[in-house]
């Protein structure tokens, strides 16, 4: 028979050995989590692919929900780095300050903003006011603009997208997007609907209008006469264009360590910028 002794000590070892395998398993220090806009997330996946390339065993989960679901995952810890494709609101950085943890926030590219339309529509220049008045339900027919005789389509993003927010901002100003707007969760969505839809217009990012193998064709419009290029971003002649940020959240105002600082530092480097360079973005290191 196992004396009171030893049976109290075996229960205090196992307790032990419990609480460390539980400790190791809850906190992988070899993987994070990346989320937030949809815009940026596509990018994101190729930095992870090529920083898993570098380190071996490390892994990058990235996952979407939008630049407002991106700040929040931050904020209530479910993932190390947000992903936002407009510039952070006073109110999200008030809500980390009065918890006594500051928001720092890294530009990773500039993107683009390019209105789209279908291939087989015949316009292919509007002003600002035009596609702010299309987007406002103020002109309705693409005969109001110099197109054929149809109703036209409007295609947006749904609110807390960072890529709404943006078209809201650059184009809309103090005017809102019709609520007729036929709504879409992601860039992808957008592209696809307006290359099927003769009569439709939408708005994504510059990076995504080209097309991959498999996917049909769209056109970005020129702007009171500026076509939609990353030259004439950088040239500041075209005016269409956002941040792609990173968010991480710390506490003591010290900048993020370890794993999440490594990718951070990793997608900010001479090779980073050159892989979102190579997928159409404007990198920091043209600023």
């Amino acid at each position: 028979m196992w004396s009171v002794k030893f049976i109290k000590r075996s229960i205090v070892v196992f307790v032990l050995l419990f609480v460390f395998l539980l400790a190791s398993c809850g906190a992988d220090a070899d993987s994070i989590i990346v989320a937030g806009s949809t815009s940026v997330q596509p990018y994101a996946e190729v930095l992870a692919e090529a920083y898993r390339v570098l380190y071996p065993g490390r892994e990058v989960e990235i996952q979407g929900g939008g630049s407002s679901a991106g700040i929040s995952s931050v904020h209530s810890g479910i993932a190390e780095i947000g992903m936002s494709s407009r510039y952070i609101k006073d109110a999200e950085t008030e809500t980390f300050v009065g918890e006594g943890r500051e928001l720092f926030v890294y530009e990773i590219a500039k993107d683009g903003l390019a209105i789209i339309v279908n291939p087989d529509n015949p316009v292919r220049d509007l002003s600002l006011e035009q596609v702010r008045a299309i987007y406002a339900a103020e002109i309705t027919n693409w005969n109001q603009v110099g197109g054929r005789d149809a109703k036209i389509h409007v295609i947006a993003r749904e609110e807390g997208s960072g890529t709404r927010d943006a078209f809201s901002q650059l184009v809309m100003g103090e005017s809102s997007i019709t609520p007729r707007a036929i709504v879409q969760d992601s860039n992808g969505a957008v592209r696809l609907l307006v290359s099927d839809d003769k009569n439709s217009i939408g708005f994504i990012s510059l990076g995504l209008v080209r097309a991959e193998p498999g996917q049909k064709e769209v056109e970005a419009l020129s702007l009171d006469g500026v076509a939609a290029s990353f030259e004439n971003i950088e040239n500041g002649t075209y005016r269409l264009y956002r941040p792609f940020l990173f968010v991480a959240a710390t506490e003591g105002g010290k900048e993020p360590e370890g794993f999440t600082k490594q990718f951070i530092d990793f997608t900010l480097s001479e090779e980073g910028q050159k892989i979102l360079a190579a997928e159409g973005l404007i990198p920091k290191t043209r600023d």
